[in-house]
């Protein structure tokens, strides 16, 4: 499908997105292997969550949906049965990455695998440290799927990731889960904690000291009533588009704004931009109201530090960038490259087209980008990748001339209603 994207003059008024896509993957895991029923409010209807629900129906887990209600029938820790079937991923790297810290602890034999473009994603990140503790796991050319995994009697381990991901950092937790002792996890960086959190609220023995992340096996889980927050990777869009188009103002309600995924708020406001956090309330993830009115924005310098706590948000901050006086070096980028496309090269050639390549470089693991005044609408690229497509779009908006983007349905991974909401919200 593609998708014929015209100038607005601002986006305005009250607005919802969906539910966090991160939280709500690791909601279905955990009710899946807790012991007695999960209840949870606003689990994201994408494409990518959909397999995860679709792999613990096939085994054997009970899952119901009911308007904003999904019921999960938990088996407990080692409840699961062999499914009869490979299990599909599809194109969702989080499924495939946690998926096989649990598959790992069971006492069958399952395969995992999933579409072209998640083959092409790197998997010996998680098969060394999952085989260490003692999990047979066989892998395409040693890195890539199909996964077949072999589980039973885990080990726990100390683990110093070397690249920094929540997905491997998550992986290893759940295999924690399995073994009698302790399972600890050292991270270069500070990655998103919703993992943690998480298993936390569900009963699990979990510590967290400075970069240091312990879990204590062999305790049953218990299952929970929760609302997953909305997603700020998805508001992001919002959020941009509302600081380029001028007079444009929003509010977004009940945001997750979970410290190790908010450091986009903190970027914008470097930047110049008028954003406000409000009405924040506590509990098992900190959720608020984000507030954002347009405004100038300047380059910035964004650290490696950094980078895993806005590694969703990258690209739209591109195009952001694109836009700001001055230029904006963002450093330790590499991640962006093994994505569902390479997103340095998909945001390079788009912001390209729309005359704003002059100042993209790359240097590299760090990318530059010097502002434009202005972009132009173009024929534009989604690569099949959503977080791509839902940058170009909000370019598109602020952009000189009617845009198109290709393969649009490609949104449908982590924001089915995003072209409808983004049309309700503004004025052409």
């Amino acid at each position: 499908m593609k998708k014929i994207i015209k100038p607005v003059k601002r986006i305005f008024g009250e607005i919802a997105v969906p539910g966090d896509k991160s939280i709500s993957h690791r909601a279905i895991m955990l009710g899946a292997i807790a012991r007695g029923r999960t209840a949870v409010k606003n689990i994201l209807d994408c494409d990518d969550c959909n397999y995860t629900m679709a792999a613990f129906r096939d085994m054997g887990v009970s899952i119901e949906k009911r308007d904003e209600m999904t019921f999960i029938g938990g088996r407990g820790l080692k409840g699961l049965v062999k499914p009869n079937r490979p299990l599909s991923a599809g194109n969702s790297g989080t499924t495939v990455r946690i998926l096989s810290g649990i598959l790992a602890g069971q006492d069958f034999e399952t395969t995992l695998t999933g579409d072209e473009s998640l083959s092409k994603r790197p998997m010996k990140r998680i098969i060394e440290p999952l085989s260490s503790m003692g999990a047979a796991i066989k892998a395409r050319d040693g890195d890539h799927i199909p996964l077949t995994i072999r589980g039973g009697a885990l080990r726990p381990m100390d683990c110093k990731l070397a690249v920094p991901s929540a997905q491997v950092k998550s992986a290893i937790l759940f295999a924690g889960l399995y073994p009698d002792g302790v399972t600890t996890v050292e991270e270069k960086f500070k990655t998103r904690d919703h993992t943690e959190r998480m298993m936390k609220y569900f009963g699990a023995d979990v510590k967290t000291e400075g970069l240091k992340v312990s879990i204590a096996g062999g305790r049953e889980l218990t299952g929970k009533t929760l609302e997953i927050p909305g997603d700020i990777s998805s508001a992001s869009f919002f959020i941009v588009a509302a600081v380029l188009l001028k007079a444009s103002k929003i509010r977004i309600k009940d945001v997750n704004v979970n410290p190790t995924r908010a450091g986009i708020l903190d970027i914008l406001s470097r930047m110049g931009a008028n954003v406000k956090v409000l009405n924040k309330k506590e509990g098992y993830e900190p959720v608020a109201d984000i507030e954002v009115e347009s405004g100038d924005t300047r380059g910035i310098t964004i650290e490696e530090r950094e980078t895993p706590g806005i590694i969703d948000e990258l690209p739209i901050i591109f195009v952001l960038a694109s836009l700001s006086k001055g230029k904006t070096l963002i450093k330790g980028v590499k991640e962006l490259r093994v994505k569902e496309t390479d997103r340095i090269v998909s945001m390079k050639e788009n912001l390209e087209k729309m005359g704003a390549g002059a100042g993209f470089k790359v240097e590299g693991d760090d990318v530059m980008i010097e502002g434009v005044e202005k972009l132009k609408g173009s024929d534009l690229k989604s690569f099949g990748d959503h977080r791509t497509c839902m940058s170009m779009a909000v370019a598109a908006l602020a952009a000189d001339g009617a845009s198109s983007i290709d393969d649009a349905e490609c949104v449908n991974k982590s924001f089915p209603g995003f072209f409808n909401l983004l049309e309700r919200s503004h004025v052409e």
